[in-house]
């Protein structure tokens, strides 16, 4: 299958960024989806500076990677989202405690994005929205549907002129639903696009991990999103609902087994993959399959070389030919 299976840099930001393609060639990655924090791509530099840009892809070739997303999970999470102090991790010490400053970079920070993208060769820039509204998903104190529709429509306004950069430099935004996403689950995501009016800029970075865990069926959400579906992540999450433990995750740790589920390494969990794939070749999906590697309780190393060595095995294509083809007789 022609699909690249790449690992997605983020988790792996603690190396510096030759390192980090050096180990990810030698556990058989054929690309990197690169995160824009640690120091494997400051986006202003990419977004002026030539030299810098060829200095990173010499760094990818000298190692046989490619590139074809970068992320802008944790400056997107700053554009949206209603502020509280774990937010000041995501953005520059010297902004901590400042909510208006937080966004105001936030904003130029994905812009940028999407221009270091542009600069690098990529399409889609990989992320997250964030949510005014996430704290209300529980209705108590009751939440109206005028604040939910507020909510929305502020997220569009935030939006709507950085998606004005994007669609000025032919780059997509892939947003990754998530729990404290704006679109967090199947109707959240519907409701989005409406309110985009489906506008093209805006796709998913489809990860069937978060969908199993509420409960819906990932094979189901990429048939029903097939069109939207810009990049996609093998990611995977393994439930353990024994009678004490809930999908609320009792505010314990991941990686305890006290949890009601946890994100695991590709193919120790419960997403059916099989599934994902046919649906992903159903909808003409070929663009990179990125391993995002999140296991507490795995050496990573191992886990994501055993990651690699699984999606390729499931990097399938569809038949071009009629299974019983061959049943005629004339």
């Amino acid at each position: 299958m022609a699909r690249p299976v790449t690992l997605f840099t983020g988790q792996w930001a603690d190396l510096p960024f030759e390192e980090a393609c050096k180990l990810i060639s030698e556990m058989g990655y054929e690309g990197v989806e690169l995160a824009t924090w640690g120091d494997h791509l400051d986006v202003h530099k990419a977004a002026s500076d030539t030299r810098y840009v060829e200095e990173r892809k010499a760094i990818l070739k000298k190692y046989n990677l490619g590139c074809w997303a970068i992320s802008a999970h944790l400056s997107g999470q700053c554009v949206g989202d209603l502020w509280d102090p774990r937010l000041d991790g995501f953005a520059p010490a010297s902004l901590a405690g400042k909510p208006e400053e937080i966004r105001k970079w936030a904003i130029e920070e994905v812009k940028a994005t999407a221009r270091a993208a542009a600069a690098m060769g990529c399409k889609i820039v990989t992320g997250f929205m964030g949510s005014p509204i996430w704290k209300y998903w529980y209705s108590f104190p009751q939440t109206s549907e005028e604040m939910v529709e507020a909510g929305f429509d502020e997220i569009v306004e935030l939006w709507s002129p950085i998606f004005d950069v994007f669609d000025e430099v032919g780059v997509r935004f892939a947003l990754e639903v998530h729990p404290t996403e704006i679109a967090f689950d199947y109707w959240t995501t519907k409701k989005l696009f409406e309110k985009f009016k489906d506008r093209p800029t805006l796709g998913l970075n489809y990860d069937p991990s978060h969908l199993l865990w509420n409960m819906l069926d990932p094979a189901v959400f990429a048939r029903d999103f097939a069109e939207k579906i810009y990049h996609v992540h093998i990611k995977d999450a393994k439930l353990n609902l024994d009678g004490r433990n809930g999908i609320l995750g009792s505010h314990i740790t991941f990686g305890s087994t006290r949890r009601g589920w946890n994100f695991v390494s590709p193919g120790h969990g419960d997403v059916d993959f099989d599934s994902v794939i046919r649906e992903l070749n159903q909808a003409g999906y070929t663009g990179p399959l990125s391993v995002e590697w999140e296991d507490s309780g795995m050496d990573r190393v191992f886990g994501a070389t055993e990651a690699c060595e699984m999606t390729k095995q499931i990097n399938f294509s569809a038949s071009n030919v009629a299974f019983d083809k061959a049943l005629a007789t004339d």
